[in-house]
């Protein structure tokens, strides 16, 4: 016998086995219990979503000799409807046959009576291809047929029909089959066939398929045939060229982190494997949507995309705003997509546009901080740094006198961290002021190698308890000071010392001002109870030394690590 595909063989042969549609089969069901059967129908909706299959099943309850609204499959009419070789159920494809020659040899035989069963049904498919003159040859049978005759028009595009068709018949518009249905059906057929399988393979398959039950079985038949008789998720994912959840998630992480050389990277690794970028762009909405919904309500039922634990590795780090920023981005290049004659630029530029966004959440594992502390074993521990004594910084000109604070923030008084060493030392970093008096200013060359000398666990620690500054923003002595500090990041961090990223020039300014740097420090000291020199850069700064960071490490000149000795006395 002749292989079936999986969409035939497992066509659904009663009302009861059709998934999804509960609306129209209950309607047809009725329909037949009372007699009100109508002389035309149009099914319209989705490919795939079982317009043609209803319609078989309808002529078979029409005719089954077990009497109206029955489906025995066993009598002599159920049979030939299910093999399709019934001559009273005509079955005519409108987009080979949309002439008015066909419509016309059509009408001709309407006129003669049953052979078979008591009902002629004629099932035109994709009707909307038929021309404006075979449309106008039907129109007068389709008005006034013979009692025995019924016609099932079924198409996908129903706005392209005539209207004096359309007022003619009785419409039943079909849904997109639910992703429950489709993956209920999935799993019946997989335990019938006994095929081993996992769920997440049949969601990226319910996920492809968008709603068509036929589709759905094609994409399983052709997974099955690639992989041998078993159904995981490797297997859907090379052959339709897809990235993981995982994989789509560490995208989205780099492009919080504003680290354009890791996306760009992946944007070349999608394209070498001929990654399907629609399908990408559509499943990074469908995650950013799935952050939002979870943002905004704290609840993992919601979500389509991802699962609890997945959902917590990214949403912690994105703001709303960013994440209806980013959606914005990417509807727009979907919408765009048909209009280029490349996907690629269009895609790399998208992702480029969400990775400027000034994100106001972080990913606690920046791009550089593999590279930065994976060379720490390398490095020869430095000679035990130089004691120093603690002098506060001499400011000789203030723009505005600083508010002492009236009361103690914690237990301890908190003391700046400005510190002078007493001699030089070549292992010790030495930071020196700018040349600006109410501002602190650190070139790029130290910043380097305070990257270098940072610390993993400090870093680590202020991101994980960031989140507490918000607290003190309405504080009436530290909120000016924690309210700066909220939009930044951590970039790199010592025992004496944090360098803070932030979106904006302006906010940079102010963190860096002299003035401000004693309430900045009583925030540390109260939130992380770290007594730490707060310096300020931009993101644009942040880039650039990133990549400069990253040349250096690449042909071997970092610096070395180095103690860090704070020395802000204008010398």
């Amino acid at each position: 016998m002749a292989y079936k595909a999986l969409y035939r063989t497992y066509r659904p042969q009663t009302f009861e086995e059709v998934a999804g549609q509960q609306h129209i089969v209950k309607t047809l069901k009725n329909a037949l219990a009372t007699g009100r059967i109508a002389h035309a129908y149009l099914f319209a909706g989705p490919r795939g979503t079982g317009k043609t299959t209803m319609a078989k099943l309808f002529a078979k309850a029409l005719n089954c000799e077990n009497g109206i609204g029955e489906q025995c499959n066993e009598c002599k009419n159920c049979k030939a409807i299910i093999e399709g070789n019934h001559p009273d159920v005509l079955e005519l494809d409108a987009a080979s046959n949309n002439g008015v020659d066909e419509i016309r040899d059509l009408i001709d035989k309407v006129k003669y009576g049953t052979i078979l069963g008591k009902y002629k049904v004629y099932i035109i498919d994709e009707v909307h291809m038929l021309s404006t003159g075979a449309f106008n040859a039907l129109l007068k049978t389709l008005e006034e047929p013979p009692k025995h005759v019924i016609f099932i028009l079924a198409t996908t595009e129903p706005h392209k029909i005539l209207p004096t068709i359309l007022s003619r018949c009785q419409r039943y518009d079909f849904e997109k089959v639910s992703d429950k249905d489709i993956k209920e059906r999935i799993r019946t057929i997989l335990e019938q066939e006994q095929i081993p399988f996992n769920d997440e393979a049949i969601s990226l398959i319910i996920k492809l398929a968008d709603g068509g039950m036929r589709d759905a079985l094609s994409i399983l038949e052709k997974v099955l045939a690639y992989s041998g008789k078993q159904l995981n998720v490797k297997d859907v994912l090379d052959i339709f060229s897809l990235e993981s959840t995982e994989e789509k998630v560490s995208l989205l992480k780099s492009i919080i982190q504003g680290n354009i050389s890791d996306v760009l990277e992946r944007i070349n690794k999608y394209i070498q494997n001929g990654s399907d970028i629609k399908r990408l762009s559509e499943d990074l909405l469908n995650i950013l949507k799935d952050i939002l919904i979870y943002n905004s309500s704290n609840n993992v039922n919601f979500l389509d995309s991802l699962k609890a634990d997945e959902i917590n590795q990214i949403a912690p780090y994105v703001s709303n705003d960013d994440a209806v920023a980013m959606i914005d981005i990417l509807m727009d290049a979907i919408k765009n997509f048909k209009n280029v004659t490349s996907l690629v630029p269009l895609f790399e530029i998208t992702l480029l546009k969400m990775t400027n966004l000034h994100s106001n959440k972080q990913i606690k594992k920046p791009t550089i901080e593999e590279h930065v502390f994976e060379t720490k074993e390398e490095i020869k521990p430095a000679p035990a740094p130089i004691k120093v004594e603690p002098e506060p910084v001499k400011v000789e000109k203030e723009p505005e006198p600083v508010k002492p604070i009236e009361k103690p923030v914690v237990e301890e008084k908190v003391e700046p961290v400005f510190l002078k060493a007493t001699k030089l030392d070549e292992n010790v970093i030495y930071l020196k002021d700018s040349d600006k008096e109410d501002t602190f200013e650190i070139d790029d060359d130290q910043i380097i190698n305070i990257m270098v000398s940072s610390k993993k666990e400090i870093k680590a620690s202020l991101l994980d308890q960031w989140k507490n500054i918000k607290r003190y923003t309405t504080d009436s002595l530290l909120g000016k000071a924690a309210g700066l500090l909220i939009d930044g990041r951590p970039l790199v961090a010592s025992p004496k010392m944090v360098i803070l990223e932030f979106p904006l020039k302006t906010t940079v300014n102010k963190v860096n001002l002299k003035e401000n740097q004693l309430e900045i420090q009583s925030v540390f000291s109260t939130v992380f109870g770290k007594k730490m020199f707060v310096y300020a850069i931009s993101r644009n700064q942040s880039v650039d030394l990133q990549s400069k960071y990253m040349n250096l490490l690449q042909i071997g000149q970092l610096p070395k690590a180095k103690d860090i000795t704070l020395e802000f006395e204008g010398e």
